[in-house]
């Protein structure tokens, strides 16, 4: 498909004076947002522990987790956990955040778009089975 990248906007949830657009590579093979340390210390995001990752040739490490960076794509926003890598490493858009804003690679113009099935706002698909179908709530 080739290499997507998209402008994204960064703000920390706790503190909205700390803010910072960036350039991401969209990479659907990635789980998490994924952000360089000298972005995550700018934005002054907080640590909450460590996970493991698996890299593409099967090394693992351990690497630091920090809560709580708003991130504004395609319209949409959402809240999530970040991933640290070393300083200058690119930043990488995971597959949490397109399913979570409910956007989708174009693999024509490679770019990111709403989902058509949902283009004014994302929508989030629960997998509960309901036992009678009055209990699906109507809107």
């Amino acid at each position: 498909m080739g290499k997507v990248i998209e402008k994204a906007r960064l703000t920390n949830l706790f503190d909205s004076t700390k803010t910072r657009e960036v350039e991401a590579v969209v990479d659907t093979g990635a789980t998490m947002l994924v952000l360089p340390q000298d972005v995550v210390n700018e934005l002054g995001l907080r640590r909450i522990g460590e996970r493991r990752v698996r890299y593409a040739n099967n090394q693992i490490q351990l690497k630091p987790v920090y809560r709580g960076v708003i991130l504004k794509l395609k319209g949409r926003d959402g809240i999530f956990d970040v991933l640290s890598e070393v300083q200058g490493s690119e930043p990488l858009l995971g597959q949490i955040v397109l399913e979570a804003l409910d956007l989708i690679v174009d693999p024509i113009t490679k770019t990111v778009i709403p989902n058509p099935r949902s283009p004014d706002m994302p929508m989030t698909e629960i997998l509960r089975q309901y036992l009678h179908s009055d209990q699906i709530p109507r809107l």
